[in-house]
């Protein structure tokens, strides 16, 4: 079975967008325009980078940042602060439409209960994908209930994340929850590459394991 190209899948989405915002005259409507909402999961600042300068000019964005998978509180508190201190930036500069955010609650114990029997999988296996399923599903959920037009995840930038999969997840919660899903690939077209710049750009801090205390113990970037 020949897989899905899900960048290609984004692009024709992010066309469609440009054409209905252009009018007859070649022009772009004003900032009044009807823009779609985006609901977008976001594990850590340097993976949002590229993926809010690639987005914001077609979506208003809400990031929603939530990653029960991380097991230090210290090591949280420091990852979501550097996460609002980059939005706060990007919306200074104003790359795009303004940008919000939401922290979802910090629970650990939510992923310890999916991870439970599965501690000694290798990185990238099935206590992943259950890792997966229980951030899109909360990003869902919410997406659900604030009427967004799409939810997405920054999680597919990372060479070291399973894009298949997750656009899987991605596509299976959709139609449980009746909210579109936003495919994509984002470390296509050197997209990982520009996370690397911004974050170097932007000074963030670069964290060398997903989180999660599996993850550590095997020292998997």
């Amino acid at each position: 079975m020949n897989q899905i190209n899900y960048q290609k899948e984004l692009e024709k989405i992010l066309e469609g967008l440009r054409q209905n915002r252009e009018q007859k005259d070649g022009t772009v409507p004003s900032e009044t325009a009807v823009v779609p909402r985006l609901f977008l999961h976001s594990c850590c600042a340097p993976c949002s980078s590229y993926v809010l300068e690639y987005l914001s000019p077609y979506f208003r964005i809400t990031v929603f940042y939530y990653n029960p998978n991380i097991s230090a509180s210290e090591e949280y508190q420091k990852r979501v602060a550097e996460q609002k201190r980059l939005i706060a930036a990007y919306n200074r500069e104003k790359k795009g439409y303004p940008i919000s955010v939401v922290e979802g609650d910090y629970e650990p114990e939510k992923f310890y209960e999916i991870a439970k029997g599965f501690e000694i999988c290798p990185e990238g296996g099935e206590r992943c994908f259950r890792c997966f399923d229980l951030r899109l599903r909360e990003t869902a959920k919410r997406a659900k209930t604030g009427s967004y037009d799409y939810f997405a995840t920054t999680l597919t930038i990372s060479p070291l994340k399973n894009a298949q999969k997750l656009n899987e997840i991605g596509e299976k919660l959709s139609a449980e929850y009746g909210v579109c899903w936003l495919p994509s690939d984002f470390k296509k077209k050197n997209g990982y590459k520009r996370s690397i710049e911004l974050s170097a750009e932007y000074e963030l801090y670069r964290q060398n394991y997903c989180g999660c205390a599996y993850s550590k113990a095997q020292e998997i970037d």
